[in-house]
């Protein structure tokens, strides 16, 4: 299905379709070890991701600003996926995606990064963010890391506390399923993420 909404995108706003080098295809990794995450660690995910990029001229942002609103008016015929826009205490922005269906969730993330990419903003792109939450009430984060291309596990639990012990188990489950990220030092994390409901 993103094959076919990308050729459509490409096509209706007239640019080339060359591939590119792009890390992004690793974010869909993310879909085939989502039963593994759901069966063997009961995660289930919220229907909240998130995108964030570094700080724009505001010419840039509004440019990025209005290429995600052409892409999700275009894919809003394929997918349900609701899209807000968010910057945080540091100028950091994001674009925060809600949608019920998981692999929608998923291609519609894809398709804006690659998007974005294919505009020049590609070294802008941060991380990916997809929010589950465990039988115990708790939030998970698995976030990807575009710089690395490895996903990692970051389990907040209070103002700037975060339970290493728990994302080393989520690492020592998911490690065959997913690129997880094998130097520590790299799971960066992302406190305060919005979760401004999409219009």
């Amino acid at each position: 299905m993103f094959d076919q909404l990308r050729d459509l995108v490409n096509a209706i706003l007239g640019r080339g379709v060359a591939p590119v080098e792009s890390k992004s295809e690793r974010l869909f990794a993310i879909n085939t070890a989502l039963l593994t995450m759901q069966v063997s660690l009961n995660l289930q995910p919220t229907g909240m991701a998130a995108l964030t990029f570094k700080g724009l001229e505001a010419a840039q942002f509004e440019q990025i600003r209005e290429e995600v609103r052409q892409l999700l008016e275009i894919a809003r015929k394929e997918t349900d996926t609701k899209v807000g826009l968010a910057v945080d205490e540091f100028g950091y922005h994001w674009v925060i995606l809600r949608d019920p269906d998981f692999e929608d969730l998923v291609t519609t993330m894809h398709l804006v990064t690659s998007t974005l990419e294919e505009q020049g903003f590609g070294k802008a792109l941060l991380a990916a963010v997809f929010q589950f939450q465990d039988d115990r009430g708790r939030t998970v984060y698995w976030i990807y890391n575009f710089k690395r291309g490895h996903y990692y596990p970051f389990v907040p639990t209070g103002k700037r506390e975060r339970d290493h012990a728990y994302e080393l188990r989520l690492k020592a489950v998911m490690s065959g399923e997913l690129p997880v990220e094998p130097e520590l030092e790299f799971w960066y994390p992302l406190w305060d993420i919005p979760t401004t409901r999409p219009q």
